[in-house]
């Protein structure tokens, strides 16, 4: 071999028994200072091992080893001072294999093979070396000498050399040195691979006299060789889950780890095992994939299962290290276990005519996880339901079966019922051989007394419509379910919505009552329904429904709309589609015929269409406006009549006609249809003000002049006889009144306070009075209206009391009307007596109107208004207003609108 020797060393030891794979302990190789890559090292000889699972391995990234055991360099290697050393390790399936040292020796023959013998140094190195390698975690001594860098020119010129980079002058400060004069690089600590794992240095040689550069600077690259120093670790929780009853050889879940040592080398290469759970698991050794050795994991024994997994590096090797962790593998729940009853059997009494009644529940127990579908229960009647009477449901809470009945049992038919009863699951059975189970339950039906029922639930009947009341359509009869009889049954109507039939409570036959039409809406597609309520001795009752098929008869011909619309069209005839329509069915509806009568036919021609609806088109050209069409239309059968159609031939915009055609100037008619709504505007705020303005019409009074104080007739439709009845009095004598001075207290709008006899006194407010109007002066009333000069007031105020329930007034303890207090003086007896005897009257009309209901008499009276001045402007205003010379009446120019309507009502003609 080129540049070196190469030493094949076969190292054959003879046993008697071999019990492993063997290969040498150490083997020395020549090989030149610098190996280049591809260079072949040597062939790595084996004994006792077995070819077919032989397994070689290098711990040195810049060698491979072929599976012939021929080790070549991967990439250019520099051999040390004192050689260099890599290991091979050999296995097969026998066992755990063993390692060989190569050490490889720079250009000469080593003296020695063993470990620490002193090999061979050169003394010069040529500048530009390969990278240096040092071993991490190195014990010493320090400072160690690595390599002595030597630059070509020291050939011709005193150097020196300088040092700069991590590991020297950078961080980490300190680990490596170099001599100024001799060029040797040494380490001067131990360096962690983990940590840093190359160094990059800049070596740079000066003329010892110039200091100029004698050669260019060099990179020195150290690199930090690995050593088994870190054991791997898991990088994830071993938590692993696993179907229960799984197969063997199931995979249960990967053990993922990761060592901190150099990638590529023995010092990474982790081999699983299991330290326990053996006889349930396994594991790959070189993957950590864990799966079943058996198939009888069963959750509902044990649901959890700890197993200790050991991982170690060196690919298992004694030497290796090593890590333990403890793996929790989960059985997941199968549905291996179907719910079981707790009882055999179970029996219940059940009442006939019961519905929706829960009768039974059934508890049952299932082993598998509570909550799961392969827990939770469900129930299923699998025999005895066979008429629907019966429905199983599940409770939510306790996964008990409820049975109940969904639709009535009747004794009469079945006195006891045998169920069977499946329990199962929401999902189905595995990895189990067992079976859903069942359970018998027997019901006893019990003996109600029911009302009647009738011989169908539904009965139909077919009637033509149009048929004559009285016809007989059938009868609907009922039996009592115990005696099977119908004696003593009663039949009503429960609904009839058209009142078409008649029922003959004791026999139960129906008759029509009114005409039956098959075109109402009360009959939907040619069917009319009716309930019946058969009722018993016993007042129950029984309900069934009657269905009448209505049969349909031609008593509706067709019809087309009365009006039509035909749009003009330029240079060509126009045409319309006229549809009739008829309400009975075939055959005594469509396909109908149509003829146009002979006076059109010089105008319009008739063209088929379909069944119901022909092309009516004009034969020329016709004028715009209204055209009569008469066409007799008949359906299958005949029927029909002739019918007028209302053609209106326009011009169009968009399918509809335009009164005239636009134009740019709006014609009279379209102006009058604008102003319009204005117009009607204005005459709905003209009719408001005339309702708002106008009152009833002024009352002319008759007066006789020699009335007496005696009450007159009066136009009841103008303000009321009451009002009347005061104003007459007044107008008659002025003298049958005075006016005593001084303010009552306001009454109520309605009540007999408010009477006439108190009109005009309420001090400081105004009030409307009939008859009189006042004026306050100086804390006194003066009347205008009923005042006579045989009359005088005295200064003071009135100090009586008013009796506020039929009118009774009192001065100064005296009843009004038979006595005044000394401070009135009344000249006339007379007058004196006339005023007494009209107020007794007064009194009792006052008493009667009181009683009137609703207060009507009361409303048409004298009514207070609030005055917020000093006092009326205008005083009080009545019907008497004008009655009086004495006064000035001038103040009524100046009332309100409404004081002026009330004025204006009394006035007299």
């Amino acid at each position: 071999m080129a540049n070196g020797l190469i030493f094949n060393v076969c190292l054959v030891l003879i046993w008697s028994r071999a019990e492993s794979c063997f290969i040498p302990d150490s083997l020395y190789v020549v090989v030149p200072q610098t190996i280049p890559a591809g260079y072949e090292i040597t062939k790595v000889e084996v004994a006792d091992c077995d070819i077919k699972s032989l397994h070689l391995t290098l711990r040195d990234q810049s060698f491979t080893i072929h599976t012939d055991g021929t080790v070549v360099a991967t990439s250019p290697v520099s051999v040390e001072r004192r050689g260099r050393t890599f290991s091979v390790w050999a296995q097969d399936s026998s066992g755990p294999g063993s390692e060989m040292e190569v050490h490889l020796v720079g250009g000469t023959k080593p003296e020695a093979k063993h470990a620490g013998t002193e090999l061979l140094k050169r003394t010069k190195r040529r500048w530009g070396p390969p990278p240096f390698n040092i071993l991490e975690n190195d014990e010493g001594p320090f400072p160690r000498d690595i390599e002595r860098i030597v630059s070509d020119s020291e050939a011709k010129y005193d150097v020196y050399y300088t040092f700069s980079g991590p590991g020297y002058n950078q961080y980490p400060v300190g680990v490596f040195s170099l001599d100024r004069n001799t060029g040797m690089l040494r380490v001067h600590k131990p360096v962690d691979r983990e940590e840093f794992s190359v160094f990059r240095l800049i070596t740079s040689v000066f003329d010892i006299h110039t200091n100029k550069p004698t050669d260019e600077p060099l990179e020195i690259q150290i690199n930090i060789d690995d050593m088994n120093d870190n054991a791997p670790t898991f990088t994830d929780q071993l938590q692993f889950t696993v179907f229960e009853q799984s197969n063997a050889g199931t995979v249960v879940g990967k053990v993922n780890t990761t060592d901190r040592d150099q990638k590529g080398t023995l010092h990474v290469e982790i081999r699983y095992s299991l330290l326990t759970g053996l006889d349930l698991f396994d594991i790959n050794p070189k993957t950590g994939v864990i799966t079943t050795v058996t198939n009888t994991l069963d959750r509902e024994v044990k649901d959890k299962h700890m197993v200790t997994v050991q991982i170690k590096d060196f690919n298992g090797a004694v030497n290796g290290l090593s890590n333990t962790g403890t793996a929790t593998i989960t059985l997941a729940d199968i549905n291996d276990n179907p719910p079981t009853f707790t009882k055999t059997s179970y029996a219940v009494t059940v009442k006939e005519n019961e519905n929706e009644n829960l009768i039974l529940r059934i508890p049952v127990e299932d082993k598998d996880l509570i909550n799961t579908p392969n827990w939770i229960s469900k129930f299923i009647i699998t025999k005895g339901n066979e008429n629907g009477n019966f429905r199983i449901d599940t409770d939510p809470k306790t996964n008990e079966g409820l049975l109940y009945v969904s639709k009535p049992l009747d004794y009469e038919q079945a006195k006891s019922v045998k169920l069977e009863i499946t329990a199962q699951n929401e999902a189905e059975l595995r990895g189990t051989q067992a079976k859903w189970l069942s359970i018998p339950v027997d019901l006893t039906v019990t003996n109600e007394d029911e009302g009647p029922e009738f011989i169908a639930p539904t009965i139909e009947f077919t009637v033509k419509e149009n048929v004559p009341n009285g016809t007989l359509i059938g009868s609907y009869t009922a039996v009592d379910p115990e005696t099977k009889s119908s004696a003593g049954i009663k039949y009503y109507k429960a609904t009839d919505p058209a009142s078409w039939i008649n029922v003959d409570k004791n026999t139960g036959e129906l008759r029509v009552a009114n005409i039956i039409d098959r075109e109402s809406p009360f009959v939907q597609n040619g069917i009319y329904s009716i309930i019946m309520k058969a009722v018993d001795a016993s007042s129950k009752t029984g309900t069934g429904t009657v269905i009448i098929r209505v049969e349909d008869v031609n008593d509706n011909m067709p019809t087309v709309p009365s009006k039509l619309v035909l749009c003009e069209k330029e240079d060509e005839l126009g045409s319309l589609l006229v549809t009739a329509e008829d309400n009975d069915q075939i055959p005594f509806s469509s396909p109908f015929i149509f003829n146009l009568l002979p006076i059109h036919a010089d105008d319009w021609v008739l063209h088929g269409f379909n069944g119901t609806a022909v092309t009516l088109q004009q034969k020329k050209v016709l004028h715009l406006g209204i055209h009569k069409v008469s066409m007799d239309i008949k359906d299958l059968q005949g029927n029909g009549d002739i019918q007028e159609v209302e053609v209106r031939i326009c011009k169009c915009r968009n399918e509809a006609c335009l009164a005239k055609e636009s134009s740019v100037s709006l014609g009279a008619l379209a102006l009058l249809a604008m102003l319009l709504p204005l117009v009607l505007l204005l005459l709905l705020c003209l009719l408001l003000v005339f309702f708002c303005v106008t009152t009833r019409k002024n009352i002319e009074i008759d007066d006789a002049g020699d009335s007496g104080g005696i009450l007159i007739k009066s136009n009841t439709e103008a303000p009321g006889e009451e009002v009347f009845l005061f104003c007459r009095l007044a107008q008659q004598d002025s003298s049958l009144i005075t006016v005593p001075a001084t303010g009552f207290e306001p009454a109520a709008k309605g009540s007999v306070k408010g009477s006439m006899l108190n009109a005009g006194w309420l001090g400081n407010k105004s009030s409307s009075t009939i008859g009189a109007h006042s004026a306050h002066e100086n804390g006194m009333f003066k009347s205008g209206c009923v005042t006579s000069d045989a009359q005088e007031y005295r200064s003071g105020q009135y100090d009586g009391q008013y009796d506020g329930q039929y009118g009774t007034q009192q001065f100064n303890g005296g009843h009004f009307g038979s006595s005044f207090d000394n401070r009135y003086l009344i000249q006339d007896s007379a007058v004196l007596h006339t005023w007494q005897t009209n107020g007794i009257y007064l009194h009792q009309k006052l008493a009667y109107l009181g009683t009137e209901e609703d207060g009507r008499y009361a409303d048409d009276i004298i009514h207070s208004y609030g005055f917020e001045g000093a006092g009326s402007a205008a005083g009080s205003v009545g019907c008497c207003s004008d009655c009086g010379d004495n006064d000035n009446l001038d103040f009524l120019n100046t009332l309100g609108p409404k004081f002026k309507t009330l004025a204006d009502v009394c006035t007299k003609r």
